[in-house]
């Protein structure tokens, strides 16, 4: 369904028209004509009497135009889970539906509508996978407490994944990126995975996948590879969400994050620092969105997060990776430049990429938290959708006065405390109102060719 813009982005068309200088874009809330939601017959399932709405937005690929119509793939995340209070100093997460798939499917959009199809679990030998986290004691694990949705603990079979990317293979089939590994992932069209890349076991170290330097384990739990690209010449660039915590003490005054360069063919790699913006309350806070290749030097890149006003920001930016060091130089233990300040990182002689603005989606009315998919149509034409968590968040059943999610912990027993003490308080889900429950894409037109 095509919806006309609020009166902001009325606004920038008029003054396109005018000045030929601003953007202009048309919202699509996407519909799904197979079904158009998850099956959930769980504890709250009076909630939801139709399911749950797809989360389609964690990657976009422009796949071509048929006619009139353009196309895209596009892949879900892990599925529908909501916050939970931690486990004494474990973060917890409540699987909606733990058998969920992570899946792909493709876009539609033609005469004013934007429809998604095809749905294709991602699988292996045994059979689909699921999102669940991995298991404690190998590269990957974000250690957190997954949770039914009525507070039981679910475990996971170390085949799980947290699908945030997608870029073609050149082969039909597609590479994905993932959060938990972060991994890289290359699947056929069918969505069966063929093989995985994650971080290269070091010495008393076990890992599911290797091929990528082992620094970037320690990206923030569930803040790993967030967008993923395949570069005209075949390498794979994929980005790291949030900067690294090295050793639990750098991800706060990290200047940037990571860029990982992987080439299929040789399996060389490389690595890049993408400088984040400088207006958070702490450096943390920034998130990339998605990525996408422009040419074998320069990316597109979404940087999102609140700043220190707690106003959301939803950038794209053209990223230029000529002259950015290559960060594997430099990584030496004690000396990882994650720790270094501009002037530090100059006097060693480490380039980061450079960047410029080429996109403010909230000047052009975008108004969801996520701008979490990006594709490249043409060099004036970009289409971004947003992630919609499935449509579900956690509520307070009972709660206590004055205590917010965070204040509870939950015990043993899967019952809920507030210091120590038990509470008759109990944790329940919700659907998402519109338009956060909404699947958006948007479709982008710029004043000027960044080809």
């Amino acid at each position: 369904m095509k919806i006309k813009l609020i009166p902001l982005v009325i606004s920038s068309a008029l003054s396109f028209s005018a000045l030929a200088a601003e953007p202009t874009a048309e919202r699509y809330v996407v519909s799904f004509p197979e079904g158009s939601h998850v099956s959930y017959n769980g504890a709250f399932a009076q909630a939801f009497p139709n399911g749950l709405p797809v989360g389609i937005g964690s990657g976009l690929l422009f796949t071509g135009k048929q006619g009139d119509a353009l196309t895209f793939a596009t892949v879900t995340d892990r599925g529908p889970n909501a916050d939970s209070p931690s486990v004494g100093k474990q973060e917890a997460k409540i699987f909606v539906t733990p058998d969920f798939a992570p899946m792909l499917m493709s876009i539609r959009v033609e005469n004013g509508k934007a429809e998604a199809t095809d749905a294709r679990p991602l699988h292996d030998d045994k059979g689909n996978i699921n999102g669940l986290p991995l298991q404690s004691g190998v590269i990957g694990s974000t250690n957190e407490v997954a949770f039914s949705d009525t507070m039981k603990t679910l475990s996971g079979d170390n085949r799980g994944l947290d699908t945030e990317g997608i870029t073609p293979d050149g082969k039909g089939g597609f590479w994905l990126c993932d959060e938990y590994g972060p991994f890289i992932v290359n699947v056929d069209g069918s969505g069966k995975i063929i093989a995985t890349h994650g971080p290269q076991a070091g010495e008393g170290e076990k890992s599911i996948a290797g091929g990528l330097p082992n620094i970037i384990k320690w990206r923030q739990p569930n803040r790993g590879f967030e967008g993923i690209t395949r570069m005209p010449d075949g390498r794979i660039i994929a980005a790291v969400q949030s900067t690294l915590d090295i050793d639990g003490k750098s991800k706060k005054k990290a200047l940037f994050t990571r860029l990982v360069s992987f080439d299929p063919a040789t399996e060389k790699t490389a690595m890049y620092g993408y400088p984040i913006d400088n207006v958070y309350s702490k450096n943390s806070d920034a998130k990339i969105g998605d990525i996408v290749a422009l040419d074998n030097e320069h990316i597109l890149l979404i940087e999102q997060g609140g700043d220190k006003d707690d106003v959301m920001r939803n950038n794209i930016y053209k990223v230029d990776l000529s002259k950015a060091s290559d960060l594997a130089a430099f990584d030496k233990p004690g000396e990882y430049a994650e720790f270094d300040s501009a002037d530090q990182l100059a006097k060693r002689g480490i380039q980061l990429a450079s960047k410029s603005l080429a996109v403010d989606l909230r000047k052009l009315g975008w108004q969801q938290e996520k701008a979490e998919g990006m594709a490249l149509i043409d060099g004036k034409t970009l289409a971004v959708a947003n992630d919609n968590d499935f449509g579900v968040k956690t509520t307070l059943k009972s709660p206590v006065e004055g205590k917010k999610l965070k204040d509870y912990r939950v015990n043993e027993q899967g019952k809920l405390t507030v210091d120590d003490q038990a509470v008759a308080t109990t944790i329940a889900v919700k659907p998402l109102e519109k338009p956060e429950s909404d699947s958006e894409l948007w479709v982008i037109t710029l004043p000027e060719s960044l080809l």
